[in-house]
């Protein structure tokens, strides 16, 4: 049975609730609504070796105001169930139905997909098995949908230490995981968000960065076939997935266009708050941008 979901009504900043969701094979996925509940549904998802905690400027900022935000912590990750075993993670099917999961025990009318980085895999994972007709759009945000043996389009921010990263001594692992986050932006995060930053990933075992970099992954089918609309947000200062990434999704996907961002890496929602909670908020077709 779904766990009833925990109400928060006295923290306006916070979520407004909280829920267990069972994901594929049955794990336990930590999932958060935030905004307004009659909003427009938009999904955000993580990446690689980070958490929900990621989007906090979307969900307490103006944005919030108007959409209903759904966050939740992907297999592995988080507060969500952390199984140890590689089968766990290189499974494509167990990632589709961890999100078809939280879109249908939330009620979730047609969201937004946006898909950061890893997030891009298991937005193109969950449509290739449940296809396109329960979302209203894709927002690929430094999105990742090609992983092959040589990396193609995979920069040296990631490459030059995910096989630290993956080292289950955290002597090891630990100063990999803060020279990637480094690499993650253009501009060196403040004091605050970095060491959150750093502390989320620090909840990820090794063992589950190393199986989720194992699997190569083509979502050019299921892009090549969209009929939603595609917005591709990347950084041009991007070293950990390359802009050429973005590029080739605009080549492959009919329905994508591109919102480059010039002085960004790899998190243009927390390099670029504002114009990025604007594009979203154009994209899923609410209100105007502020000014």
């Amino acid at each position: 049975m779904p766990r009833t979901p925990t109400l928060h009504t006295d923290r306006p900043s916070g979520p407004v609730a909280t829920h267990e969701v069972r994901g594929g094979g049955g794990l336990a996925l930590d999932v958060r609504e935030w905004g307004d509940p009659q909003g427009p549904p938009v999904v955000l998802i993580h990446g690689w070796s980070q958490c929900q905690l990621c989007w906090s400027r979307q969900v307490t900022g103006p944005l919030a105001a108007e959409l209903r935000i759904v966050t939740f912590d992907l297999r592995g990750h988080g507060g969500s169930a952390q199984p140890l075993d590689a089968g766990s993670y290189t499974d494509a099917g167990l990632w589709a139905d961890d999100l078809a999961a939280v879109i249908e025990h939330l009620g979730l009318d047609r969201p937004v997909l946006v898909g950061w980085s890893y997030g891009g895999f298991v937005a193109t994972d969950y449509l290739r098995a449940y296809g396109a007709d329960g979302i209203a759009g894709l927002n690929l945000v430094g999105g990742a949908v090609l992983r092959t043996a040589a990396f193609d389009h995979i920069g040296p921010g990631l490459l030059d230490n995910a096989a630290a990263a993956c080292d289950p001594d955290l002597s090891v692992a630990v100063p990999a995981i803060a020279r990637f986050l480094r690499a993650c932006t253009a501009r060196e995060l403040d004091a605050g968000d970095r060491d959150l930053a750093l502390s989320w990933n620090a909840v990820v075992a090794p063992q589950v960065r190393g199986a989720l970099l194992a699997r190569e992954i083509d979502g050019d089918d299921v892009l090549s076939g969209l009929s939603v609309p595609v917005l591709v947000s990347h950084g041009r200062r991007d070293t950990i997935v390359l802009p050429s990434m973005a590029e080739h999704v605009l080549d492959v996907c009919p329905t994508a266009r591109a919102s480059w961002y010039d002085d960004a890496g790899h998190m243009p929602f927390l390099e670029d708050p504002r114009r990025f909670d604007d594009e979203l908020r154009a994209f899923v077709g609410v209100g105007a941008p502020r000014l």
